[in-house]
C-alpha cells in the first residue's frame, strides 16, 4: 500500500469574502477536486456573495448561489498551508513556514458586470498557475 501524499491547505482572503476570495476558491476546488483543502474568508464578512459575482461565475458553469462570506479566524489561517490575500486585505497574519501570495486583484465593489468578467478571468488564471505549482510541489512531497 502506498503512502498518500499530504493534501495541502490554501485559504484565500479578502476583505468581504463576497468576491475576489470566492471566486478564487471556486475556481481552486474545481481544478483540483479532493486534491487540495480550500477555504476562503474575510476579515469583515459581507451578507452575501457580490450578486454580479453569483451571475459571472453562473456564466463559467459555477454555482455561487448558495455560499456565504466567513468570517476570517487565527483558525483557519493556522490550519492553511498557502495563504491568497487579494490587495486591501492585509488583516492577516502570516505564520512561520506557511507560503503567502498576495495578489493585486481589483474588487468587484462597485464594478459593473463587464468589469467583474475580466477580475473573474483574472482571478482564474492565477488560480490555474497555483494549481498547477501545488500539483508539482505535491509530486515532489513539498506542500
Amino acid at each position: 500500500m502506498s503512502e498518500s501524499k499530504p493534501r495541502p491547505s490554501v485559504l484565500f482572503v479578502c476583505a468581504h469574502n463576497a468576491g475576489r476570495s470566492q471566486i478564487a476558491a471556486a475556481f481552486l476546488e474545481e481544478l483540483t477536486g479532493d486534491q487540495v483543502r480550500v477555504r476562503s474568508a474575510g476579515p469583515q464578512p459581507g451578507e452575501r456573495v457580490n450578486p454580479l459575482v453569483v451571475q459571472a461565475m453562473a456564466e463559467v458553469g459555477i454555482d455561487l448561489a448558495g455560499r456565504t462570506p466567513r468570517q476570517l479566524t487565527d483558525e483557519t489561517v493556522g490550519v492553511s498551508d498557502v495563504v491568497v490575500t487579494t490587495s486591501g486585505a492585509d488583516a492577516c497574519a502570516v505564520l512561520p513556514g506557511q507560503r503567502h501570495e498576495d495578489w493585486p486583484v481589483e474588487d468587484v465593489a462597485g464594478q459593473d458586470l463587464d468589469g467583474v468578467r475580466a477580475i473573474r478571468d483574472d482571478i482564474r488564471a492565477r488560480v490555474e498557475r497555483l494549481a498547477a505549482d501545488l500539483a508539482t510541489r505535491r509530486e515532489a512531497g513539498d506542500r
